[in-house]
C-alpha cells in the first residue's frame, strides 16, 4: 500500500525555519516525482515546490521562492522541504504528493498520492 507521511509542522515565530519531511512506504520514492502543497482556511490548495524523481528539475511558487528549499533522498524514500524566513501568510497545512508520470506539476490534480498534511502555523 502506497502511503507518504509528512511531518515536522508546526508553531513558529515570523522570520523563523522549519525544516517538513515527507516519507514514503510501500514504493520506490525514485519512480515518482514529488512536490509539497498548502491549503490556508478558507482558500484554495496551492503548489509550493515540485522535484522530479532524479532532482534534476525543481521549481517554486514565487510566494516562496528564496525562501524554501525542496530536496529528496531517494535511498531513504524521503523528500524535504525547508522554510526559511517563514511569514505569517504561509501558515497552512502542508501536504506532500507523488506522481510516477508528471514531471514536477504544481498541478494538484495530476498527484495520484498525498499524505495528511502537517500544520505550519507562524505567528509571534
Amino acid at each position: 500500500q502506497l502511503q507518504l507521511v509528512e511531518s515536522g509542522g508546526g508553531l513558529v515565530q515570523p522570520g523563523g525555519s522549519l525544516r517538513l519531511s515527507c516519507v514514503a512506504s510501500g514504493f520506490r520514492m525514485d519512480y515518482y516525482h514529488i512536490a509539497w502543497f498548502r491549503q490556508a482556511p478558507g482558500k484554495e490548495r496551492e503548489g509550493v515546490s515540485c522535484i522530479s524523481n532524479n532532482q534534476r528539475r525543481t521549481n517554486y511558487a514565487d510566494t516562496v521562492r528564496g525562501r524554501f528549499t525542496i530536496s529528496r533522498e531517494n535511498a531513504k524514500n524521503i523528500a524535504y522541504l525547508q522554510m526559511n524566513n517563514l511569514k505569517p501568510e504561509d501558515t497552512a497545512v502542508y501536504y506532500c504528493a507523488a506522481s510516477p508520470t508528471i514531471e514536477c506539476s504544481m498541478w494538484s490534480a495530476e498527484y495520484d498520492y498525498w499524505g495528511q498534511g502537517t500544520q505550519v502555523t507562524v505567528s509571534s
